[in-house]
């Protein structure tokens, strides 16, 4: 285990959840009995719970078995003169640093997405404007079906963590995956996503690109790419949700970043991204360039619409535009850390090794047009990191999920420096 993950197996940093305050969700679904262990977990490590349940969650699990363990009452009624407040959604996200739903089932998960507010849960999820945790539990062709796939990827994309269920028997009868993931699984996803944050990056400076460039052809048409920019935008959410203040530029998109540490700075060309990433390189401290830059740029830009002409070829003279990754790997301090990306379609890792010596990168992330689900256009990537030590492999995996990917080799390579100074 890696001295940065935190786990409830292993290293914990003493007293880091005393005082934190954890709403967990409970819905209607038998895997409701584990969340008692869930709970335990995290009074065990001096955190305070609070409980918020639908109706049917109590049928599976008792008011007074959580009333025991948590030491607060249980909101599940809406309107009940057992709540403290009659608006106690509002008040008790407003307590809550947290939000953990498990198990979540396919119809909470659905309520989320769309943003209906029925019951006690689906409401107090509205109301609460902080990091939200959804550990889904259901039948394996519940959980297979197209809609609940769409849902939780747009609750991903909204900022939403899934944890996601374990394969295995189900209390249905049935075999596949759907299975809650274990209590402990689940407090230690949250615990390195979520409580890690002060151990990471706090106080760094993190520069990050994102999105295509478009190189004007004449005012209404331009050479571009297919890139969204939801990578580097998941990127600079990933940065910035562990303590860093992130600088990002970004390409014509349609996202925007959601972290209040995330600063954007909008551009259009490939000249504009050079301009703007020289000026901000100096004052951070990692930089990561998962722009998709595009290579070329007409030399001359008409300087009005060019008319289609049927009976004629139009020819276009191009230049490269700048090189900016190297740019930066020229201007590298001792300290920084500079990361590149590599979207290849053949001899990928030799192209990727190759990019990582010439443009002075501390490690490239490379990935593949041949792997299904990688590249522009997708909410996965599949990507093999390379830096000098060799290079490492992994899964499909959700953008979200590979940008953790990359803060965790970040981070490694700032231990490594350390180390370094210490010798």
């Amino acid at each position: 285990m890696k001295v940065w993950e935190l786990s409830a197996k292993g290293f914990l940093k003493k007293d880091m959840l005393k005082g934190k305050k954890i709403i967990i969700g409970i819905s209607g679904g038998i895997a409701a009995y584990k969340t008692i262990g869930l709970i335990r977990l995290f009074k065990k490590h001096h955190a305070e719970v609070r409980t918020v349940l639908t109706p049917n969650a109590l049928h599976f699990v008792t008011r007074t078995t959580l009333e025991s363990v948590t030491q607060h009452k249980v909101y599940a009624e809406m309107f009940s003169e057992n709540n403290d407040y009659t608006t106690e959604h509002v008040s008790l996200t407003d307590w809550g640093d947290v939000f953990i739903v498990a198990p979540a089932t396919a119809n909470i998960i659905g309520k989320y997405a769309a943003g209906i507010a029925d019951c006690a849960l689906s409401t107090s999820l509205l109301a609460f404007d902080r990091k939200v945790y959804l550990a889904p539990a259901m039948n394996c062709k519940m959980w297979a079906h197209p809609t609940v796939q769409k849902n939780c990827e747009a609750l991903r994309q909204s900022g939403a963590g899934i944890i996601e269920p374990e394969s295995g028997f189900l209390a249905c009868g049935y075999e596949g995956k759907g299975r809650m993931a274990e209590p402990e699984a689940i407090f230690d996803y949250v615990l390195n996503d979520f409580f890690s944050n002060d151990l990471l990056f706090k106080d760094k400076r993190v520069l990050v690109t994102a999105g295509p460039t478009h190189e004007a052809i004449d005012p209404v048409r331009f050479i571009g790419n297919h890139s969204t920019g939801l990578m580097g935008y998941s990127i600079a959410e990933a940065f910035a949700g562990k303590g860093a203040k992130v600088t990002l530029v970004s390409g014509p998109t349609s996202l925007a970043a959601r972290h209040p540490g995330i600063t954007t700075l909008s551009v259009v060309s490939a000249d504009d991204m050079y301009k703007a990433c020289i000026k901000e390189y100096a004052q951070n401290d990692i930089i990561i360039m998962a722009a998709a830059v595009a290579d070329y740029r007409p030399i001359h830009k008409a300087s009005s619409k060019i008319k289609k002409d049927n009976n004629a070829l139009l020819s276009l003279q191009l230049e490269p535009t700048p090189d900016i990754l190297s740019a930066l790997g020229k201007l590298k301090k001792k300290g920084q850390i500079l990361v590149g990306f590599a979207l290849e379609t053949d001899n990928e890792l030799a192209h990727a090794t190759e990019k990582l010596k010439r443009k002075n990168l501390d490690f490239i992330v490379m990935n593949s047009l041949r792997d299904k689900g990688a590249g522009f256009g997708t909410s996965t990537n599949k990507v093999t990191i390379v830096d000098k030590k060799g290079v490492v492999k992994y899964d499909l995996k959700s953008k979200s999920e590979v940008a953790s990917d990359i803060v965790a080799k970040t981070y490694e390579h700032l231990q490594s420096q350390t180390i370094k100074k210490r010798k």
